[in-house]
C-alpha cells in the first residue's frame, strides 16, 4: 500500500495564515518513468481538478482510504475537495501523477510550525501525505512523487517533512525509509511519526539514480521484448514501409503475436501476409505491447490515441515529416511526445529506422532491415538510419552478432541515454557501440557512460562535430566548448572515442571477441618483414610498446604461424599479439588458393592450445583471400532458427518512396533510403568493406533479394571482454586489411583496459583544513547582491575581491600594484622590494610577452625608470598600456589553470602551458569538476608539452605536487560555489620548489540550472 496519513485530515483545523497566491508553477510539471517502464505526468493540482479528484478517490479501496485518514472515509466532502484543490503553491502544495489525463496518485504538503499547526514562512517544516490508487501501487509512483514534492519544498524554503503513518502501512513506511534522506522515527499515539531532512545526501542521490536506472532500463526492455506487435500502416499491396516491416517481422521468426492494421480494411476480417489484419488497434480485441507506426505524419495523432486508449505500451514511429522538416514539424513532434506520454507510452523516433532484438526468446526485427542479424554480444545504437545500415552490414561481414539494434531517428523521447541504462546490466550485451549526432543531456550521458564503461566497453563516434549546430530534428543544449574538449571529457568517463564509422566497427570487432590487454607490450609476427615493420611503426605512433617483429620469412607455412602464435601467447613479455600475413607465392608466381582458410584454421588452433589465454590476437593481412571470412566463421554456416525464412524463400526488396504516405494506399509508410539493388561486382568480406557502406547482398542492412542471413546460438553469457570463453575467441579473430587500423583498434583496447584498472580504485577529492567555504559564500552573496539583478553574463570581480575569494581556498595571488606614472612605479617597487617586473595589462597585450610589454629582473630604480620609458615609447601611453609592478618570483615554467561552467556539460577544469602551446596548438587538458587527486595528476601529465615540467633536456623538474594541489583547490572552489562560473589563473609560474600565481580573474553569475541533480524527469516538450 503506497499511502500515508495526516492526523484526521477531514477534521476542522485552524486556517493557516493568509499567504499571497502565486502564479501556476509550470516548471514543476514533469514526465517520469515508473518502475515498470511506463510513464506518468506529475503536475500541480489546481482548482480545475475537482472532478478528477473525486473520480480518483472513488477508485481507491477502503483500506487505502483508512491508511490515508486513520478512519473510514468513504467519500470526500465538498469542503475536502475545495481544500485539496486550492493551493497557494507556497505553504500548501498538491501534486498529482496522471496517466491519460486522470489522477493515479496525489501528494500534498502543508507548512506547519513547531506545534504542528498550520503556518507560513519562516517556518521550515511541512506535513506530507500520499494517496495512490490501488491499481497503480507497486509501480514506484509514491517514490517519484516524494522526489518531486521534496524538490518543491526546498524551493519554498521548507527543510523537513513530517509524516504520520499507521504501523500496518508497511509499504508507505518503506517509501520514506528507502528514500535515502536523513530521518528520525518515533512511535506516538498508535502511529509512526517520521521526520525527514530534505537536504539531498549521497545516499538519497544514489537511491534516486538507482531507481532512474531500473525504470529507464525497464522502459527499454518493454520496447525490445513485446509479446505482441501491431504494424499500423501495412498496405494491402506489396511494398511500402508498413508492409516491409511486417514482412521483416515475420521473416525474423518473431515469437509473439503479429497484427496488421490498415484503416482501409473496413470490409470485415482480412489477412496480410498470412496474419490477421484490422482497421484499428482497438479492433484487434487483445492486448498489444508495441505498435510500429508507418502512416503519414498527419494521421499519426489518431493512431497514437487509438494505441493509448487500448493499452499499447510503446511506439516505434517510422513516419517522417517532424522536426527534421522545419518549424511546423518541430511543433508536430512536440505534440506527438506530449500525446504519447499522456498515455504512459514511450516513443522511438519519429523518423526512425526501427529496432531489433536477436534474443532467441523474442527474435524481433521491427525495422526496415530485411535480414535479422546474427545473435551476439554487441548492442548498437545509431541516430542515423543510413549509418545504421552501414554498421549492420559491416558487422555482419565480420561475423559479429548483435544483442540489439536501435536506430532512433529524431530521438524525441527514447535516446542513447535510455539504452545505456538498459545495456548497463543487460546480460546479453558485452560491448556498446553508439553512433551519435547530438547528445541531448551531456551531463547525464557522461555519468551513465562512466558507470557502464566500468563493466563493459562503450565505443562512440560522433557525427556533426564541426557543423556548429545540431542536426535537424535534434533538441540539444548549446555548448560553448570545442569538440576536442568534449572528446577529452568523454575519455575521462571511460568512453572509447573514435572518429569514423570504420573505426567504430574495427574497435567493436576486437572488443566483442578478444580479452582486454593487460598492458601496452605488443608481439608482432608474420611472413613479411615489411608488413611487420609497418605494424611496428603503427604501434609506436599509437603509444604502444612493440617488441621486435618476428619474421617467419615468406617460406613459413600454416604450422609455423601456429607454433609462433602459441609461443607468443605463452610469452609473459607481451600483452597482445599482432599476426601479419601475405599470400604464399608458388613456383610459377601465382598465389596459392585456399591459403586464407588454412591459415585461419592454424591460428584458431594456436589460440585453443593455450589454456585461458589473456591476450588479444589481431590479424593484419594483405590480399589473403578467404582469411577474414574464415576467421570470422561466417554466419551463413550457422543453423537457421525455427520460424525464419529459408534460402528458398527470397526476401522481397523494400519499395522506395518519398515519405510517410508516399507509398501505395492511405496507410503506406515512409521510405528510409535503403538501397534496393545489389552491386554488380562481388564483395570481399574483409574489414576493408566492413564499415564502408558497400552493400553485401547477404548483409542485414541490404535490401537486395538474396539468401537471408541466419543466426546461430547465442554466445555464452559474459560480462567482461576479458572473460570471453575460449571457444568464442577461436570463432572470431579480427582481421584488418591495414596495419594502422588493427593497431588503432588495439591501442583503444589498451587505453580502455588501463582506464578500467584505474576506475577500480578511483581517486578522492581531498579535504583541506584551511578552506573557508562560508567566508567565500558570504563574499559571493555580497558581490552578487550589490549588483542588483546580474544577468547571465555575470560580474567580473575586482582585483581585491579576486584575491580575497581565492585566499579563502588557500590560493595566494602575487600582489600587483598599478603604475600609471614612473614615480608611482618606483613607489610600488619600494613597497614590494627589488627586483621587480614591469608589465602592461591592456587587453591586447595581456599574456603577450613576445610584444615587449613585460620587463623582468629590474633590480634598481634606474633600471625600472629606463624600462618604463622604453615600454611607453614603443607601445603607447601609460593610460593605454595600464602598466603594473610585481615582485619577481623564482624562475619556472609558465602554466595556466582555468575552470568554466558550460551549460551542456557542467564545470570543466583545464590545464596547459601558458602562451603558444595552449593558445596556438590547443595543447590543453580537461577534466570534469569535482576533480580527484588522480584527475589532477593526469591533467598535469596528459598535455603534449608535459616533459617541460619533468626535467626536459636536463632542466630541473618543477614542483608538480604543488601544481596538482592548486588544480584541486580551484576544483573545490567551483564545485562548492556554482556561482563561480569562470576562473582563470595565468600565468602560474611553477618552480622547482613551489609556485606563484601572477594573475587571476574570476567571474560570478547566477548558477545555471542543474538538470542532473533534481528529481527524475524526462526531457520536457
Amino acid at each position: 500500500m503506497q499511502s500515508a496519513s495526516e492526523q484526521s485530515e477531514a477534521a476542522d483545523r485552524p486556517a493557516p495564515p493568509a499567504s499571497p497566491e502565486h502564479a501556476y508553477p509550470d516548471h514543476w510539471e514533469a514526465d517520469v518513468v515508473l518502475r515498470d517502464g511506463g510513464t506518468a505526468r506529475i503536475r500541480p493540482i489546481t482548482a480545475d481538478d475537482a472532478d478528477r479528484l473525486v473520480s480518483f478517490y472513488e477508485q481507491v479501496s477502503d483500506e487505502s482510504k483508512y491508511y490515508r485518514f486513520f478512519a473510514p472515509y468513504p467519500r470526500l466532502s465538498a469542503k475536502d475537495v475545495h481544500r485539496f484543490t486550492h493551493h497557494d503553491f507556497v505553504d500548501r502544495v498538491g501534486l498529482a501523477a496522471t496517466v491519460g489525463g486522470e489522477f493515479i496518485a496525489t501528494v500534498r504538503y502543508d507548512r506547519i510550525d513547531e506545534r504542528g499547526m498550520p503556518a507560513s514562512g519562516p517556518a521550515d517544516e511541512a506535513e506530507v501525505a500520499f494517496l495512490v490508487q490501488d491499481a497503480h501501487q507497486g509501480r514506484g509512483v509514491a517514490s517519484a512523487l516524494l522526489e518531486h514534492i521534496a524538490a518543491v519544498a526546498r524551493e519554498r524554503d521548507i527543510r523537513r517533512f513530517a509524516a504520520e503513518v499507521l504501523p500496518a502501512n508497511n509499504k508507505m513506511i518503506k517509501v520514506f525509509t528507502d528514500a535515502g534522506y536523513t530521518q528520525k522515527r518515533s512511535f506516538e499515539d498508535g502511529s509512526v511519526r517520521l521526520h525527514l531532512d530534505l537536504e539531498p545526501t549521497d545516499r538519497s542521490l544514489a537511491v534516486q539514480r538507482a531507481r532512474e536506472q531500473r525504470a529507464e532500463a525497464r522502459s527499454v526492455q518493454r520496447l525490445l521484448t513485446p509479446r505482441s506487435v501491431a504494424v499500423v500502416g501495412a498496405g494491402r499491396a506489396p511494398g511500402g514501409v508498413g508492409r516491409t516491416v511486417l514482412r521483416n517481422l515475420l521473416g525474423a521468426g518473431f515469437t509473439g503475436r503479429v497484427h496488421a492494421v490498415n484503416a482501409a480494411l473496413t470490409d470485415g476480417p482480412a489477412e496480410l501476409d498470412g496474419i490477421p489484419a484490422h482497421p484499428s488497434v482497438g479492433a484487434i480485441g487483445e492486448p498489444v505491447d508495441l505498435a510500429i507506426v508507418a502512416v503519414p505524419a498527419e494521421r499519426v495523432p489518431e493512431v497514437v490515441a487509438d494505441c493509448g486508449e487500448h493499452g499499447v505500451r510503446g511506439l516505434v514511429v517510422l513516419s517522417a515529416g517532424y522536426a527534421e522538416s522545419g518549424p511546423a514539424g518541430r511543433e508536430r513532434q512536440r505534440q506527438l511526445v506530449r500525446q504519447a506520454r499522456s498515455y504512459g507510452m514511450r516513443i522511438i523516433g519519429p523518423n526512425a529506422f526501427g529496432i531489433i532484438n536477436t534474443s532467441g526468446d523474442v527474435r524481433l526485427n521491427a525495422s526496415l532491415a530485411p535480414h535479422m542479424p546474427a545473435a551476439g554480444r554487441i548492442g548498437l545504437f545509431a541516430q542515423s538510419g543510413a549509418i545504421g545500415i552501414a554498421l549492420l552490414a559491416g558487422l555482419h561481414r565480420h561475423g559479429a552478432g548483435l544483442s540489439s539494434f536501435i536506430s532512433a531517428g529524431n530521438r524525441a523521447d527514447v535516446s542513447g541515454n535510455d539504452f545505456l541504462q538498459h545495456w548497463y546490466d543487460d546480460p546479453d550485451t558485452d560491448v556498446v557501440l553508439l553512433y551519435l549526432e547530438s547528445i541531448g543531456n551531456p551531463r547525464k550521458f557522461t555519468r551513465l557512460a562512466r558507470r557502464t564503461a566500468a563493466v563493459k566497453p562503450v565505443v562512440v563516434v560522433k557525427g556533426a562535430r564541426h557543423s556548429g549546430s545540431a542536426p535537424p530534428g535534434h533538441r540539444v543544449p548549446v555548448t560553448r566548448i570545442p569538440h576536442a574538449t568534449v572528446s577529452a571529457l568523454l575519455r575521462q568517463a571511460g568512453v572509447i572515442r573514435v572518429d569514423t564509422v570504420t573505426e567504430l566497427v574495427d574497435a567493436g570487432l576486437l572488443l566483442a571477441a578478444q580479452p582486454l590487454p593487460a598492458g601496452p607490450r605488443v608481439a608482432i609476427l608474420g611472413n613479411s618483414e615489411s608488413l611487420g615493420l609497418l605494424t611496428y611503426d603503427a604501434c609506436l605512433t599509437e603509444g604502444l610498446r612493440p617488441l621486435r617483429p618476428l619474421d617467419l620469412t615468406t617460406a613459413a607455412g600454416p604450422a609455423d604461424f601456429r607454433d609462433a602464435l602459441a609461443a607468443a601467447l605463452a610469452d609473459e613479455t607481451s600483452d597482445a599479439v599482432v599476426v601479419t600475413a601475405i599470400p604464399w607465392v608458388g613456383e610459377n608466381g601465382a598465389t596459392e588458393s585456399g591459403d586464407g582458410e588454412v591459415l585461419a584454421a592454424s591460428l584458431r588452433e594456436a589460440v585453443a592450445s593455450v589454456p585461458a589465454p589473456a591476450k588479444p590476437v589481431v590479424v593484419v593481412h594483405v590480399e589473403m583471400g578467404g582469411l577474414a571470412e574464415a576467421l570470422a566463421v561466417a554466419t551463413s554456416t550457422r543453423p537457421a532458427p525455427a520460424g525464419a525464412r529459408t534460402a528458398s524463400t527470397p526476401a522481397r526488396p523494400a519499395t522506395a518512396g518519398a515519405g510517410a504516405g508516399a507509398g501505395a494506399g492511405a496507410d503506406a509508410g515512409t521510405d528510409r533510403g535503403a538501397p534496393t539493388q545489389a552491386p554488380s561486382a562481388p564483395v570481399l568480406r574483409t574489414a576493408d568493406t566492413a564499415a564502408s557502406g558497400t552493400t553485401d547482398p547477404a548483409a542485414p542492412g541490404s535490401a537486395a533479394p538474396a539468401a537471408p542471413g541466419t543466426t546461430g546460438p547465442t554466445a555464452p553469457e559474459a560480462t567482461d571482454p576479458a572473460a570471453v570463453p575460449s571457444s568464442d575467441r577461436q570463432a572470431t579473430i579480427p582481421a584488418y586489411p591495414a596495419a594502422e587500423r588493427a593497431v588503432r583498434a588495439l591501442a583503444e583496447a589498451v587505453r580502455y583496459a588501463q582506464w578500467r584498472r584505474q576506475a577500480a580504485e578511483p581517486g578522492r577529492v581531498p579535504e583541506y583544513e584551511d578552506i573557508d567555504e562560508g567566508g567565500a559564500a558570504a563574499l559571493i552573496e555580497r558581490v552578487l547582491g550589490a549588483d542588483g539583478d546580474p544577468d547571465a553574463r555575470g560580474v567580473t570581480l575586482g582585483t581585491a575581491d579576486v584575491g580575497e575569494l581565492l585566499s579563502r581556498y588557500g590560493i595566494t595571488v602575487l600582489p600587483t600594484l598599478p603604475a600609471p606614472t614612473p614615480d608611482e612605479a618606483v613607489a610600488a617597487a619600494r613597497r614590494l622590494g627589488y627586483p621587480v617586473a614591469l608589465k602592461t595589462t591592456a587587453p591586447h597585450l595581456r599574456h603577450r610577452p613576445d610584444l615587449g610589454g613585460v620587463r623582468l629582473d629590474l633590480a634598481t630604480e634606474e633600471q625600472l625608470r629606463t624600462a618604463y620609458a622604453e615600454v611607453t615609447e614603443v607601445l603607447g601611453k601609460p593610460e593605454e598600456l595600464q602598466p603594473v609592478v610585481q615582485a619577481m618570483v623564482p624562475r619556472g615554467v609558465d602554466t595556466l589553470v582555468r575552470s568554466a561552467i558550460d551549460p551542456a556539460v557542467g564545470a570543466v577544469l583545464s590545464f596547459g602551458l601558458s602562451g603558444a602551446a595552449s593558445e596556438l596548438l590547443g595543447d590543453t587538458a580537461h577534466r570534469l569538476v569535482p576533480a580527484t587527486d588522480r584527475d589532477a595528476a593526469e591533467l598535469v601529465r596528459s598535455i603534449r608539452t608535459a616533459p617541460l615540467l619533468f626535467g626536459w633536456r636536463g632542466s630541473a623538474p618543477v614542483d608538480t605536487p604543488a601544481l596538482e594541489e592548486l588544480l584541486l583547490r580551484v576544483s573545490r572552489l567551483v564545485d562548492d560555489h556554482p556561482e563561480v562560473v569562470a576562473v582563470s589563473l595565468e600565468p602560474v609560474v611553477v618552480a622547482p620548489g613551489g609556485l606563484s600565481v601572477l594573475g587571476a580573474t574570476v567571474r560570478l553569475a547566477p548558477p545555471p540550472p542543474r538538470t542532473d541533480l533534481g528529481p527524475r524527469r524526462l526531457p520536457s516538450y
